[in-house]
């Protein structure tokens, strides 16, 4: 009876010990949409046009795994604004890029992450 006893703690503390590593292995999509749909905005209030496209990319690419791993229309109307963003920044815009990049934000902030 202690054997098993002993055995069944020791599975579980292993189990324990292992547990956060895996967790944190996944990757939070619309945190790192945010993240850099922050980083969009700061590109482009500078001034920055190519930094704004820069990181809206790297928030869409994000924002759209996120739609993929689970369907939100918060993400969804993120991702429009991201590619508002993107288009206008191209165009060398950076004022109406952070118009679009600072709504996507407002969308993906209400988006569960």
């Amino acid at each position: 009876m202690i054997r098993r006893t002993l055995i069944a703690f020791v599975a579980l503390s292993f189990a324990a010990f292992f547990a956060p590593t895996i967790a944190l292995a996944e990757e939070n999509h619309v945190a790192e949409a945010i993240t850099h749909t922050r980083q969009a905005v700061d590109a482009g209030l500078d001034g920055k046009a190519d930094g704004l496209v820069e990181h809206a990319k790297q928030a869409l690419e994000h924002a759209q795994a996120a739609q993929k791993e689970k369907s939100n229309r918060f993400v969804r109307a993120g991702i429009v604004h991201l590619k508002q963003a993107i288009k206008f920044g191209e165009k060398g815009n950076a004022k109406g890029g952070v118009k679009h990049a600072k709504e996507a934000l407002a969308k993906l902030d209400h988006a569960p992450h």
